[in-house]
């Protein structure tokens, strides 16, 4: 995207803020406040309800789009609560992160339904996608993919499966695998690889990696994907952007549309999105995080 075109997104966006975070359509705030030092990674979104995960304590936050107000839904484990995603069921699953484990929250009521020990050594279990046949996790350390296999009208089962990667997608040193979706035709996964900045495109089946081929980028810092229909957000956390990527219906080739920014950015890390917005909490990896240091997700409209 030329500077220009940056820099005219940038005012738009700031336009539609207006002095008080709300837009003048009064449709929710568009910055909204989370708890002193509870250091967001993962943002999910069903209905008017937003849940943030912490990386500190695992707890989970639910605040109200429309009013921005929120409270603690889901008490700290002691592992991390990474990515998030809440099913058609009003389920939230929850990615334990360095905890190497996973969750199934009920969002009507915020009781644990079940947990997951997919590793103890060498794992960092990072996002989630939920579809029809399972929930899928990645790991950002170790080269698999965790299954959660959904039995008769979407039962959770008893434990999960690893499905090993092979193909393009190659680990190495530092943070690997981190967002996860589905490809537009559903047949298969994309996953993106941090320190790379690559996407690819997994078969679900075997585990075979793809490399997916984006005119216009490359693509760095990539964190949690969005994808509505053929349209894929892609999160570039440390540089503070949301690149938009037009994928083909299987998954793999895209085209970089554009990429947009915003001042409130610090570190974003997911994105949800809600009507014409997209929510993304403030990671601020940057900052050293302590019990005092504030935190916040901002919303933006959709690019």
């Amino acid at each position: 995207m030329s500077v220009i075109r940056n820099a005219l997104v940038c005012a738009v966006v700031l336009a539609a803020l207006g002095p008080t975070g709300a837009t003048a359509a009064g449709r929710g705030p568009t910055t909204i406040t989370l708890p002193d030092g509870f250091r967001p990674e993962g943002i999910a979104i069903s209905g008017q309800w937003a849940y943030f995960g912490s990386m500190g304590t695992g707890a989970v936050y639910r605040a109200d789009l429309a009013t921005g107000r929120g409270e603690q839904f889901a008490r700290g484990t002691g592992t991390a609560a990474v990515g998030l995603e809440v099913d058609g069921r009003g389920r939230l699953f929850v990615a334990g992160g360095g905890g190497g484990d996973a969750r199934v929250i009920d969002t009507r009521t915020g009781a644990t339904l079940a947990t997951y020990r997919f590793g103890t050594r060498s794992t960092f279990v990072n996002d989630v996608v939920v579809r029809p046949e399972a929930a899928w996790f990645t790991d950002s350390l170790t080269a698999v993919l965790y299954k959660v296999p959904f039995g008769r009208d979407g039962a959770l089962p008893a434990r999960a499966e690893v499905i090993r990667l092979s193909g393009d997608l190659v680990y190495r040193s530092g943070t690997n695998a981190n967002g996860i979706e589905s490809t537009p035709d559903g047949e298969a996964l994309i996953v993106a690889q941090h320190n790379t900045g690559r996407l690819f495109r997994v078969d679900p089946a075997t585990g075979a990696t793809k490399a997916v081929t984006v005119q216009g980028g490359p693509l760095v810092n990539t964190d949690g994907l969005l994808r509505e229909g053929t349209t894929l957000y892609v999160v570039e956390n440390r540089v503070n952007r949301v690149a938009t990527v037009r994928l083909d219906p299987t998954g793999a080739a895209g085209t970089l549309l554009g990429r947009v920014t915003d001042p409130r950015f610090d570190v974003p890390t997911t994105a949800a999105a809600h009507e014409d917005r997209l929510y993304l909490p403030n990671g601020r990896f940057t900052t050293t995080p302590t019990p005092d240091t504030p935190y916040t997700a901002v919303a933006i409209p959709k690019p």
